[in-house]
């Protein structure tokens, strides 16, 4: 466990929020700031800088020009693969520094901040380093007569919205295969989350990124990211957060220059537990620390949890035994592992949710209250409910908080029925010793990611996308990079 006193650390932190546009650290074209507060506690952390349509013109002129003077695009691949790879040793080197930023900004526990989003951050864009000089372009196979080579080229400038609840890591998933393939970026970090953004940025230009390559604009996003979104300048936009604004992503394409969209949306995950998986212990296990991890902050997180009828009533009961290892507590303190949500306004949608499944008849089986209210911190309960029907509010939309629904079912093709009876399609997990259910299962449920007997086993090499109103495109692994390419072909005529 570590032993460094990281509420001294963050009493001296003094973040920088201005802008990072064209290498430089640069104030709001207006002077606006907003106020960042930490969920922790409310202290205020500072004045980040609130940019808008200026601000976002300059960045993506910035990354234009960079684009269009080959600068980066102009470097070969194994050239930009070692400027990545001391950047990815960079955010290593100062993997401290951070993880304390991550923890203020979004209130997720210090020990993962340091242990999951820090290195996962560094391993996606040194693994993107080292794929790029290893991807080959094609020849077709055409007549003696023609030679039709088939490139494939850097789209030009990437706008990237990404969301508050792993600010880092989202934000690596696109910055890594984007800037590998040789565009430009300009940032769009969330409002509630801005300063590990704003610091990797720096970190890439310490590194030999060029200037105007790698661009971080903090705003809101009905500002900021509204211009980004729309800017005829930007060639594609790839976007994480809710399914609403994903929708307003693809409406700016058209209003726009039909930028390219790729959203990785929201989840309501199903978790099919069937009576012949005999480790209902592990079961339980897995799908409370997956579900409370990061707070239930998560778009994969497994909040539906389907469990057939004969084994539902010990099911819940060990669930609700692992419930209090997840008391909420201070997220600077190493051993806590529930920390607060990300601000007050998450804080009254969560208890929202919980409210509406009490009146919808629903029983609390563990949770479902406030906790630490004296801290000025937003933190509320791990929280159980059982009793719930596919067609109640708590089962159907996204919560983004500790908030698990049971849900009964009899046989196969009604935990199908159920699994598949959402707008989302982002994961699922079906356990069940028998090989061929789970076999069936798997390829039954309509989600980017199935999981056989685990949940949430991940890494950098498997695609991360959803079906259906969880969004398109695929985030990680090779296919990434078809969403930050262009394919070309070269018809050449041989007499």
């Amino acid at each position: 466990m570590s032993t460094i006193d990281w509420a001294a650390r963050a009493a001296d932190l003094r973040p920088d929020g201005r802008a990072l546009i064209d290498g430089k650290r640069v104030d709001a074209a207006d002077g606006q700031t907003f106020a960042k507060h930490s969920p922790i506690d409310n202290r205020l952390l500072g004045a980040v800088a609130r940019g808008q349509a200026a601000d976002i013109d300059a960045a993506v002129l910035a990354a234009r020009a960079a684009f269009d003077d080959r600068r980066w695009a102009g470097k070969a691949p194994a050239v930009r693969k070692k400027i990545l790879q001391r950047f990815a040793d960079k955010i290593l080197a100062a993997k401290e520094e951070l993880a304390l930023l991550e923890t203020l900004d979004m209130g997720k526990p210090i020990q993962y901040s340091l242990s999951v989003d820090v290195p996962s951050t560094a391993r996606c864009i040194a693994w993107y380093a080292e794929a790029v000089d290893k991807i080959y372009d094609e020849i077709a196979p055409t007549p003696d007569s023609a030679l039709a080579l088939i490139t494939r080229e850097a789209m030009g400038v990437i706008g990237a919205i990404v969301p508050w609840n792993y600010p880092m890591i989202m934000a690596a998933w696109k910055l890594g295969p984007a800037l590998a393939a040789g565009n430009s970026v300009v940032l769009k970090p969330s409002e509630k989350s801005p300063y590990t953004a704003l610091r990797l940025a720096e970190l890439a230009i310490e590194a030999g990124i060029p200037p105007g390559v790698f661009n971080v604009v903090p705003g809101f996003g009905h500002e900021a990211g509204e211009a980004l979104a729309l800017h005829m300048e930007v060639d594609a936009i790839g976007f994480t957060g809710s399914t609403r604004v994903g929708r307003r992503m693809l409406d700016y394409a058209g209003r726009s220059n039909l930028k390219r969209v790729y959203n990785e949306l929201g989840g309501k995950s199903a978790f099919v537990v069937f009576d012949d998986f005999k480790d209902l212990a592990r079961a339980a296990r897995t799908v409370a620390g997956s579900m409370f991890f990061n707070q239930g902050e998560s778009c994969n997180a497994p909040s539906r949890v389907l469990v057939q009828a004969s084994v539902a009533d010990e099911f819940v009961r060990l669930v609700a035994a692992e419930a209090p290892k997840y008391a909420p507590g201070d997220p600077l303190n190493p051993a806590t592992e529930l920390g607060a949500l990300v601000d007050e306004t998450q804080l009254k949608t969560v208890l929202g949710y919980i409210d509406a499944g009490h009146a919808e008849g629903g029983r609390c089986v563990t949770g479902g209250r406030q906790a630490r209210a004296e801290t000025g911190g937003y933190y509320v309960e791990p929280t159980v409910f059982d009793g719930i029907r596919n067609d109640m509010k708590i089962a159907r939309e996204e919560i983004f908080g500790p908030v698990m629904s049971v849900i009964r079912f009899q046989d196969e093709a009604e935990a199908l029925a159920l699994a598949n009876g959402s707008a989302y399609g982002l994961q699922a997990s079906v356990w069940s010793d028998n090989i061929n259910r789970a076999h069936r299962v798997a390829r039954g449920l309509r989600a980017g990611t199935v999981h056989v007997n685990q949940y949430d086993e991940d890494d950098i090499t498997v695609p991360f996308g959803g079906y259906k109103q969880s969004g398109n495109g695929r985030d990680k692994s090779l296919h990434a990079f078809d969403k930050y390419t262009e394919l070309k072909t070269t018809w050449i005529r041989i007499d």
